[in-house]
């Protein structure tokens, strides 16, 4: 979604801007029905406790919260809170339609987790209450380990892609279904830059190298051929681990309880572990949902619209939410609750998910590339210029070089159109496309 565009067009129609409403006004998208009960017992337990204080809760459909609320931006009416992703939440920012939160966090900032807060930090200011997130775990057949000679999980990428190799010549089977139409994500958790100094940065000889490995991985037999590079891959990457096609699977814990139902004689050997953080110490599989005010909210409101996102972000909700919803908190003490991190005895493989995925929330990252004009597109052309050198159709070096250019066409428009950041808060927020490369985290 274009969020300049959608702002010039609604301007134009010459809505009013009425006062700001005396309420606490806090959106949501696809909750309802299942969260319903959950929420309704936040406003009313809240109420109760603020005499003479309203609270309303909205949910929408997750696919036109952003047009409600520019439309409401615009028109002077904005909701106290809205619940948006980090890419939605930097778009917000730097086309200064929210707020930062900085000076309503005050002494609670310490309660969230810091790479949650890294995330929501753009320019320096922090735009958003963190509320949950996600990690993968590596998920793992012992037996075809086993007949494999593998001993245990692996440690990193590149012990991924031998174990799957090694996986494919003594099985048979494949060994890993890697989400390559993911790429630049997996190029960023690597530690190796998508777009540098305003242009596209993916074929240097580090990049080439890492396209080798996935190649000869490829060739060998270990990587999953179906739907490798889908869009979504993980039906097909699951449904060959449930039927034993599929030595490892990288998901979320929650996919552990759909093969423990699915293919309880596959859940039988089963065994799970963290899965490996990159180089830069980023764990894969985060996505960061939180709470940011609106520009435009009444300033008299603030301190009332600050009391109340803590409230709701605090550390007993985020754990209440969390248990129900299957992700994880970003609130840093119900992050390391027992429910997550205590492992019972004679857990099964769904038990020791939680724990697993919980191990490395904190290093959990929201990755993805800002500030560029149709990023969906030139992702795919890069996908697919990956796909010709996986899989042996194309010279990988020339393959990239082709995807670049294409990039550069398109980011040359881009810079003359104006300053834009063209990196994750993984990588740091940068003026004028400027790269500033803010270290591991610990």
């Amino acid at each position: 979604m274009k969020i300049k565009k959608m702002l010039a067009a609604l301007m134009a129609l010459g809505l009013v801007m009425p006062a700001s409403a005396e309420k606490i006004e806090f959106w949501t998208f696809s909750m309802k029905p299942k969260f319903t009960p959950y929420f309704e017992g936040i406003v009313k337990k809240y109420e109760a406790a603020h005499p003479g204080t309203r609270v309303e809760w909205v949910d929408f459909p997750w696919d036109i919260i952003q047009t409600k609320l520019v439309t409401r931006i615009v028109a002077g009416t904005p909701p106290a809170l809205v619940n948006l992703n980090v890419p939605w939440a930097d778009e917000f920012a730097r086309d200064g339609l929210l707020t930062p939160v900085d000076a309503l966090l005050g002494e609670a900032r310490p309660r969230y987790l810091a790479s949650a807060l890294q995330d929501l930090t753009f320019g320096g200011k922090t735009y958003g209450f963190p509320l949950y997130s996600n990690v993968a775990v590596i998920t793992y057949n012992t037996d075809i380990f086993k007949a494999a000679g593998l001993t245990r999980a692996p440690r990193s990428l590149d012990e991924q892609l031998e174990f799957a190799r090694r996986i494919a010549q003594r099985t048979g089977k494949a060994g890993l279904c890697p989400a390559l139409s993911k790429i630049d994500g997996l190029m960023m958790q690597q530690g190796l830059p998508v777009i540098a100094n305003g242009r596209a940065a993916f074929n240097s000889p580090a990049h080439v190298a890492l396209i080798a490995k996935l190649a000869e991985t490829y060739k060998a037999g270990g990587l999953l051929k179906d739907s490798l590079f889908a869009e979504d891959n993980f039906p097909a990457a699951i449904d060959a681990y449930k039927g034993g096609r599929l030595g490892m699977l990288l998901a979320p814990p929650t996919a552990v309880k759909r093969i423990q139902t699915d293919a309880r004689d596959i859940y039988a050997v089963t065994d799970v572990a963290p899965a490996p953080l990159g180089p830069t110490g980023i764990a894969d599989g985060g996505w960061l949902i939180h709470f940011a005010v609106p520009a435009g909210v009444d300033g008299k409101m603030l301190p009332a619209i600050g009391e109340f996102a803590r409230y709701l972000t605090n550390d007993e909700n985020q754990l209440a939410f969390a248990k129900q919803a299957a992700v994880y908190p970003a609130a840093a003490a119900a992050s390391r609750d027992p429910f997550f991190m205590d492992v019972p005895p004679g857990a099964g493989a769904a038990e020791k998910a939680v724990s697993a995925g919980a191990v490395s929330m904190p290093y959990s990252r929201t990755m993805y590339v800002s500030g560029v004009e149709d990023y969906d597109e030139l992702r795919r052309s890069l996908v697919k210029a990956v796909e010709a050198g996986v899989t042996g159709r194309q010279d990988i070096k020339q393959a990239l070089d082709a995807a670049a250019a294409i990039w550069n066409k398109k980011l040359a428009k881009t810079r003359a159109a104006g300053p834009q950041s063209e990196l994750s808060p993984i990588w740091g927020q940068a003026p004028n496309g400027a790269q500033l490369a803010n270290g591991a985290m610990p």
